[in-house]
């Protein structure tokens, strides 16, 4: 069976769609491919980083991609999966073409504030919640 190709798409490519990629991969890798890509590619978070080790997973040789380099490159997806929080929706990029689209809304960890402590605890529960957004829809899936 061939895996679906699923995109997952953020302003910077350094938080939210990195989890995302990384969950489907980790969860649904026998029947779903995922990659990430944003806006513009930035720096990968490093308090990401060390959230999703907490879990075992190790997203730390990511690089970061521009969502205008996977579309020059011309893959194809059959699903596109923007998870920018609300406040940035209008500079979540579109990706064309005829993939299915769905939006899931998380905060951006790299507009975070507090102690080390206090942003680690916020950066673990967008974790969580991207974990349960991906089991969700992976489980609803199937065939």
């Amino acid at each position: 069976m061939k895996k679906q190709r699923v995109l997952f798409v953020c302003v910077h490519n350094s938080a939210r769609s990195q989890m995302a990629e990384a969950w489907l991969n980790f969860l649904y890798g026998d029947r779903f491919e995922a990659k990430s890509a944003g806006l513009e590619a930035g720096e990968l978070n490093p308090l990401v980083v060390r959230a999703m080790e907490d879990v075992g997973i190790d997203i730390s040789k990511n690089q970061t991609k521009s969502v205008f380099d996977i579309l020059k490159s011309g893959e194809l997806f059959s699903w596109v999966i923007t998870v920018c929080d609300e406040a940035s929706a209008e500079r979540c990029p579109i990706f064309p073409g005829a993939a299915k689209r769905v939006h899931w809304s998380f905060p951006d960890p790299s507009a975070l504030s507090g102690s080390l402590g206090e942003k680690m605890n916020a950066v673990r529960k967008i974790r969580d919640d991207i974990k349960a957004a991906v089991k969700q829809w992976g489980d609803s899936q199937r065939l």
